[in-house]
């Protein structure tokens, strides 16, 4: 399948489930049509297979002619050959129909989330986005498999109806009034399956969102005992499931069992009134095998047009469910971008707190945590507020390239699953060299040292066999081998102990020389690194300067280093061979 742009152009503006499937049908319209084309072959053949069975009993074997017999039955071969090599086309062609939606589906809302940027976990859970790529990529997938055959049965009835009309007025008409009455009688009990499965995606989406959080916190709830009181809820939760798991597969059971009995019944009618008309004489053995034939070959066009109907009710409520997502507009919207930004760094300024950020300095910020992590937040461009990089307003700017200059990392960055080289070079652009230089500027040496493949080595999603300050320090090895113009650091050591930390600061400044590196902590092992210090109260930056000349002149950033290390700072700077002593209270995460 054709990959699909980020920003699909009209995706967006859908309001509407159906909409949306339409939207997603007129992506692909050439192999739904070929599709459709298939199945009508595939079915049609088959709707054939009676009337040359016809012939050949009474033009053939009652006449006692073996030629015509002959010449059907190789007809008769004919027609299955066409059978076999438009179904085998028809499948694949419905698979790539069913692939493309579903994918397509999750790419949108991949690149629909990418736009919405920091505000997404706030606006949607991540269980939801999980089941648009699971179960909702399957519904919506499975809708488009079926559109070939569809169009084969339907097609394929109107053929029988006409057949039939013309040997038998009676069964003809019975066909035209059966059919539509079964499809009718078919599709009422599709609406009580239709919302019940509407409330067990709402049940399963909550269920895979809390099974989500509880699995990313494991290690917090073992902490604090709370693992008999989630398992618990977990449990009534999923008896909620369950039970409305319970309530849709009735429903369908009793879809089932009225595609068997309904179609049987016609089959037995039209049996029925075929053998009267054959002793009455109006009708020949072979219209008769014909009309039996017709009769039997009716189950299965009907069943298709069934499962239709209930395969795009199920696709309706997974679309549903996209459709919200994509529904979803940006908390601050881009303004008309603007030309490209001028070559080499730029001067980062934050307007709100009064910070600027000189090209080429490595600039420790001290600030309270919330108050740092939205610092983060609006000079990585994920807010609204005024921030303008080289003098331009980051909303001018087209945030792919505003995102290759400036890196935001924070404690919420992520290990991925996979081996431990793409986490770390996701784009595979980075040699060997650069690699060791980056696990050497964040001190990971020491962790790829321990792993039996080196980086090479499968890990688990979110690096769950690293400890809170290695993953720390494997994700600040993959903030440096990206090697941005500006990189933005929240806390990056607030889980190792203090020696670690210590040659950290030294490692990254001497990684980052000549690069502008922004971090937000109150570490002093981190601030005697840094060119210049900021310290922000109530939101805005009051003092700027060394970190020695703070300390001395401004008592409110002393209470916060104070708070930091556990004892008051006093005396000289430490000489870089000096041991940490008033950070002994810093304990190891690792």
């Amino acid at each position: 399948m054709r990959p699909l742009p980020v920003a699909d152009p009209g995706a967006p503006n859908i309001r509407s489930a159906t909409r949306y499937l339409v939207w997603l049908a007129g992506r692909i319209p050439g192999p739904l049509g070929t599709a459709a084309f298939f199945g009508l072959l595939w079915l049609g053949s088959q709707a054939l297979v009676p009337v040359v069975v016809r012939e050949a009993i009474d033009d053939g074997l009652m006449a006692g002619d073996m030629g015509v017999v002959g010449r059907w039955s190789a007809v008769l071969l004919g027609l299955g050959v066409v059978q076999a090599v438009a179904g085998t086309a028809r499948r694949r062609l419905n698979l790539y129909n069913s692939l493309s939606a579903g994918f397509r589906t999750v790419q949108l809302v991949v690149g629909h989330a990418n736009r919405l940027g920091a505000s997404l976990e706030r606006r949607v859970d991540s269980g939801e986005l999980v089941s648009i790529g699971t179960s909702d990529l399957r519904a919506i997938g499975s809708a488009f498999d079926i559109v070939g055959r569809a169009v084969g049965a339907l097609v394929s009835l109107v053929l029988v109806a006409v057949v039939l009309l013309g040997q038998s007025p009676s069964l003809g008409l019975l066909l035209l009034v059966a059919l539509p009455a079964i499809l009718l009688t078919l599709g009422y009990t599709l609406r009580p399956l239709h919302r019940r499965q509407d409330d067990y995606r709402d049940l399963q989406g909550e269920l895979t969102s809390r099974l989500t959080d509880v699995v990313a916190g494991l290690r917090v709830l073992r902490g604090v005992g709370g693992e008999a009181f989630f398992a618990r809820s977990y449990r009534e939760r999923s008896q909620q499931v369950r039970a409305a798991g319970t309530r849709v597969a009735s429903a369908e059971a009793l879809i089932r069992s009225a595609k068997v009995l309904l179609p049987g019944l016609l089959v037995g009618v039209v049996t029925w009134i075929g053998a009267r008309a054959a002793l009455d004489g109006s009708v020949t053995p072979g219209e008769l095998v014909a009309f039996y034939a017709y009769a039997a070959f009716l189950v299965e066009p009907l069943g298709i047009m069934t499962e239709t109907a209930d395969r795009f009710a199920r696709a309706h409520v997974a679309a549903r469910r996209a459709v919200t997502v994509l529904r979803l507009e940006p908390e601050h919207q881009q303004e008309e971008q603007g030309g490209p930004l001028p070559a080499g760094p730029g001067e980062l300024v934050d307007e709100r707190s009064g910070l600027t950020v000189t090209p080429g300095t490595f600039l420790v910020v001290v600030a309270p945590s919330t108050d740092g992590v939205r610092l983060a937040d609006r000079l990585g461009g994920y807010t609204g507020d005024p921030v303008t990089y080289a003098g331009r307003p980051l909303t001018s700017v087209p945030p792919d390239e505003f995102r290759r200059r400036v890196l935001v990392v924070d404690n919420r960055s992520r290990l991925f699953r996979g081996p431990l080289r793409a986490t770390l070079d996701p784009h595979g652009t980075a040699g060997d060299a650069a690699v060791a230089a980056a696990l050497h500027a964040a001190m990971a040496e020491d962790i790829v040292e321990a792993l039996p493949a080196g980086t090479d080595t499968v890990i688990s999603a979110d690096g769950h066999r690293f400890s809170g300050g290695q993953r720390q320090r494997l994700v600040l090895a993959r903030a440096v081998l990206a090697d941005p113009e500006v990189l933005v650091v929240v806390d990056p050591t607030s889980a190792v102990d203090a020696h670690t930390e210590r040659e950290i600061g030294r490692r990254l400044r001497a990684a980052r020389a000549g690069r502008t590196t922004v971090l937000v902590s109150s570490s002093p092992l981190l601030l005697d690194q840094a060119d210049e210090v900021a310290f922000l109260a109530g939101g805005r930056v009051v003092a700027t300067g060394p970190h020695r000349d703070l300390l001395a002149s401004r008592p409110d950033y002393r209470l916060v280093i104070q708070r930091e290390t556990g004892e008051t700072p006093a005396g000289p700077p430490l000489a870089d061979d000096a041991p940490s002593t008033p950070l002994a209270t810093r304990g190891s995460a690792e």
